[in-house]
């Protein structure tokens, strides 16, 4: 171990050694030799053959030099100690390339370097990210670390994938105005999100949604413990999907205010349900809106009696279901149009 353990540590100072020989290149030819030999002591332990002892003495005399002269009694322990280190450094290197490899794979096949707790990868797309509850234990931990591996191989073949928008059965919302002769878009976002927010300015401005028959996706997300991302979020899915059932393109209209428009003050108002309101506040607004779009105060109750019905729940379930587990979704907002899967802020030249 003490061979591949020098390989290692003299791989990872081969640049500071590179600069340094610049000005003084006796450093570079000695650090060549003892690559040289490293490396041959790696490539016969590769093939199952024995290393030189040759190159191990080496390094152990190098270090232990000063202490073979003043204290030899101690060269023993130090020298089982050297073959610990060792062994912790060959343990370590190879956990942290298994570790790069698997947050590489991860970003190419999930969109993030971090598979369970997407938020903490600042290499993935623009997005809200539908994180895991923390570990509890090392057991978890562990276990946690092999089931990320089983993720990412199972998400491989979803990148050769042809998606079809229209064939997931979402409980979706309409647009008012929409023309169903037109290609299929399915646009899943959370009231909450702030990139979905951005996101879906940018598609109105493009004129993404008159180019496709959209299906607008409300999706509140939860981690494993239930606990809602963002504070309202729930109770606008339900009113959404409550309004969309008392009459189709009203909950679009919700969503567009909540996501375009702004209090007297100049706040978005999506930034107050999150920040700001109570669930009765919250609840409140979305009932004068619901007056201002036409409707009677019979209506509204209707509407209000209709969003605690256990259906509505259902769907959110189903929705759940679906972006988590068939679409393997680790954040949002998610679109599937053309044939393609779309994670992260969608861009006007998209």
């Amino acid at each position: 171990m003490v061979c591949i353990a020098a390989f290692i540590i003299l791989a990872i100072i081969g640049v500071f050694v590179a600069f340094i020989s610049i000005f003084k290149p006796k450093i570079g030819k000695a650090y060549l030799k003892a690559m040289k030999k490293a490396w041959g002591c790696l490539w016969k332990k590769v093939r199952l053959q024995k290393c030189e002892t040759g190159f191990k003495d080496d390094v152990k005399n190098t270090l232990l030099s000063r202490v073979m002269l003043k204290h030899p009694k101690w060269v023993k322990p130090l020298s089982a100690i050297i073959e610990i280190i060792s062994v912790v450094i060959v343990i370590v290197a190879v956990w942290a390339l298994l570790t790069a490899i698997k947050s590489l794979l991860a970003l190419w096949a999930l969109g993030s370097c971090n598979v369970t707790k997407p938020s903490a990868c600042s290499l993935g797309a623009e997005v809200c990210s539908i994180d895991e509850s923390e570990p509890k234990n090392f057991w978890e931990s562990t276990g946690r670390w092999f089931t990320e591996w089983g993720e990412i191989f199972e998400a491989i073949p979803d990148k050769f994938k042809s998606y079809d928008a229209a064939n997931y059965d979402f409980n979706y919302i309409t647009l008012p105005g929409t023309n169903s002769g037109k290609a299929v878009a399915v646009d899943i976002f959370d009231p909450g999100c702030s990139v979905c927010m951005i996101s879906y300015r940018n598609q109105k401005d493009a004129g993404f949604f008159e180019k496709y028959d959209t299906r607008l996706v409300p999706f509140a997300i939860q981690d494993t413990d239930n606990k809602y991302k963002f504070a309202n979020s729930e109770i606008i899915v339900k009113y959404m999907f409550a309004a969309e059932q008392f009459r189709s393109g009203l909950a679009a209209q919700i969503i567009d205010k909540i996501f375009t428009g702004k209090n007297s003050e100049g706040v978005s108002y999506q930034n107050k349900f999150n920040d700001d309101y109570s669930r009765e506040e919250a609840i409140a607004k979305l009932e004068s809106w619901l007056k201002d779009f036409g409707v009677d105060e019979d209506g509204v109750a209707e509407i209000r009696t209709i969003a605690g019905y256990p259906e509505i729940t259902d769907k959110m379930t189903q929705n759940r279901k679906i972006i988590e587990n068939e679409l393997r979704v680790k954040g949002i907002p998610t679109m599937i149009f053309d044939g393609k899967r779309h994670t992260g802020l969608w861009k006007s030249n998209e």
